[in-house]
C-alpha cells in the first residue's frame, strides 16, 4: 500500500518470496502487511521468520483467521518495540487546541516546503469521459495521451453512483470527526500499514506530514485485519465493501482500455495480475495555521498499477509534478475520480507510461478529505518489462522481480519522490526526469 502506503530502512531479513506453496494442507503465501513488520528482526520471540506467514484457505476459515490475527499481533508488537518514532501528535487534536504555531516536527526545511513560485495554477490534468472509451478510437487516443503526457487524469461518467461516492465521503468524514479515543481503537502500529494514525514514520527525527490516515486492506480477504475496520459510524464497513467493489471494477475496465492504448489485448493485465490486491487509505488534512511550512503528504509515486482517488469538492490539495518540476494543482470536478499510473505499469511498459510524483498541501482555512484506492497485482506475480516494449531504441530499463518483494520494499521505505522505483531499475541513475509528467498541457 502507498499507497498509501509505509517507509523505513528495514534490516537484513531472510526472503521467502517464492511463489505460493502448499504446506501441511494450507496454502502459505507472503503478505507485506506481516513481513514488513518482521523485516527488522531475525526472529519474534522463539518463532523463526519463516513462521511469520499468511495462511489462506477456503475451508477451516475460523482457524485461518485466528492464526493470521495471532501472527499479526506478534509482528505488530515487535515492530512497536523496534521502531522508535518519538512524539507524534494527532494533527486534528493540534488543530482543536487552536494553536497558532506549528510543532517543529512538522516544519519542513526550506527546499521541502510548498513553493508558490513553483506551482503552475493555470495548467489542468486531462478529463476523460469513460463512456467515450467504449465508443470509438477518439476516446482511446485521449486516454493514451493522458497516460503518456501526464500519468494523471480525472474520469467522469465512470459508472459509480454519485450517491455511493457521497455516502463514502460522508462516513469517512464522520469517522475522522469521532473523539480521538474512539479512533485509537484501530491503531496503526509504528511502521504499520493498516489502521488509524500517522503512516510512513520510521524514526524519531523524521519530519511528519500534516495528515491523519485510516488505511485498510480490502482484497483479497486474506489481507484484511478485521479488528482495524471501524464499527462506527454505523454502516461504515458495509459501505466500504460496496464502494471498493465498484472502484475495483472501474480499475479493471480502465486497465483493459489502457492495454488497448498500448496495442495489447484488453485482458492482458487482468490475466497477468491474478488475484489483484486492493487497499484503501483515507486521508484527512485539518486546517494548519502555517500551511506554507508543512506538507500535507510528502511527494511520492504509487507502487500500484493504478490508483483511484476521490477528493472532496471543498478545496484543491493534490498536486502533480509537471514538466520542468512545476507542481500542477488537481482542481476537483464534482463526482469525478482522479486516476494515476503506478510504478507497476511503468515497469511493465518499460517506461512508456510513467508513474508521476504527487503530493498534498495543507490549507490554512479548510480541512480536506480524500479516499484513495490502490489496485495492484497479486503478491506472487513476477513483473518486468513486457517484450513488446523492449527494443534497440528502448532497451530494458527494469529487472524482473516478484511483486510481493517490491511491495515489501515500498511499504518499508519513506515517501521520497520516486526513490522506491530505483529498486527495479537496471541503472538507478537513468531517467533523471521520471518523477515528472513528460509533457505539460493545458487540457
Amino acid at each position: 500500500m502507498q499507497g498509501g502506503s509505509m517507509h523505513g530502512d528495514g534490516g537484513q531479513a531472510k526472503s521467502f518470496l517464492s511463489p505460493t506453496k502448499e504446506t501441511d494442507g494450507y496454502e502459505k503465501s507472503w503478505d507485506p502487511a506481516i513481513h514488513m513488520a518482521t523485516s527488522h528482526k531475525d526472529s519474534i520471540d522463539d518463532a523463526g521468520q519463516d513462521e511469520i506467514i499468511l495462511v489462506r484457505k477456503q475451508t477451516k476459515i475460523g482457524q485461518v483467521v485466528s492464526l493470521v490475527v495471532a501472527l499479526e499481533e506478534r509482528a505488530g508488537a515487535m515492530a512497536a518495540a523496534e521502531i522508535k518514532i518519538g512524539q507524534v501528535d494527532d494533527v486534528q487534536e493540534l488543530h482543536r487546541t487552536g494553536l497558532q504555531t506549528v510543532p517543529d516536527r512538522y516544519i519542513r526545511d526550506g527546499d521541502d516546503r510548498p513553493d508558490g513560485d513553483n506551482v503552475c495554477a493555470v495548467a489542468h490534468i486531462p478529463v476523460i469521459d469513460v463512456a467515450e472509451l467504449q465508443r470509438d478510437d477518439v476516446g482511446l487516443d485521449k486516454l493514451r495521451l493522458a497516460c503518456e503526457e501526464w500519468g494523471f487524469f480525472q474520469v467522469v461518467n465512470h459508472g459509480i453512483a454519485h450517491e455511493l461516492l457521497d455516502e463514502m465521503e460522508r462516513l469517512a468524514r464522520e469517522f475522522f470527526m469521532l473523539p480521538l479515543e474512539e479512533k485509537e481503537k484501530y491503531p496503526m502500529a509504528p511502521g504499520g500499514i493498516q489502521g488509524y494514525g500517522h503512516a510512513f514514520v520510521f524514526s524519531e527525527d523524521q519530519k511528519l506530514d500534516w495528515c491523519n490516515m485510516l488505511a485498510l486492506g480490502v482484497e483479497p480477504a486474506s489481507i484484511r485485519q478485521p479488528r482495524l475496520w471501524p464499527t462506527a459510524p454505523a454502516g461504515f464497513g458495509e459501505t466500504l465493501e460496496t464502494y471498493s467493489a465498484e472502484v475495483g471494477e472501474l480499475c479493471r475496465r480502465l486497465l483493459a482500455r489502457i492495454a488497448e492504448t498500448l496495442g495489447l489485448a484488453p485482458a492482458t493485465f487482468a490475466d497477468m495480475f491474478g488475484e489483484a490486491v486492493q487497499a484503501v487509505r483515507m486521508n484527512f488534512y485539518p486546517p494548519c495555521p502555517r500551511p506554507d511550512l508543512v506538507m500535507g503528504l510528502s511527494a511520492h509515486s504509487d507502487g500500484s498499477a493504478v490508483t483511484v482517488l476521490q477528493q472532496d469538492a471543498g478545496c484543491a490539495g493534490l498536486q502533480v509534478r509537471g514538466k520542468g518540476g512545476a507542481w500542477v494543482p488537481v482542481h476537483p470536478v464534482p463526482h469525478a475520480l482522479v486516476v494515476n499510473i503506478g510504478d507497476t505499469l511503468e515497469v511493465l511498459t518499460n517506461g512508456r507510461y510513467k508513474s508521476v510524483e504527487h503530493r498534498a498541501v495543507a490549507n490554512g482555512e479548510q480541512d480536506r478529505l480524500s479516499v484513495v484506492t490502490f489496485y495492484a497485482p497479486a503478491y506472487d506475480v513476477e513483473l518486468g518489462p513486457l517484450p513488446e516494449f523492449v527494443t534497440d531504441e528502448a532497451p530494458c530499463r527494469y529487472r524482473r522481480f516478484n511483486h510481493g518483494e517490491y511491495s515489501r520494499h515500498y511499504v518499508t521505505s519513506r515517501l521520497e519522490g520516486k526513490k522506491t522505483l530505483e529498486f527495479a531499475k537496471i541503472d538507478p541513475l537513468a531517467g533523471e526526469h521520471d518523477g515528472t509528467a513528460p509533457e505539460e498541457t493545458s487540457t
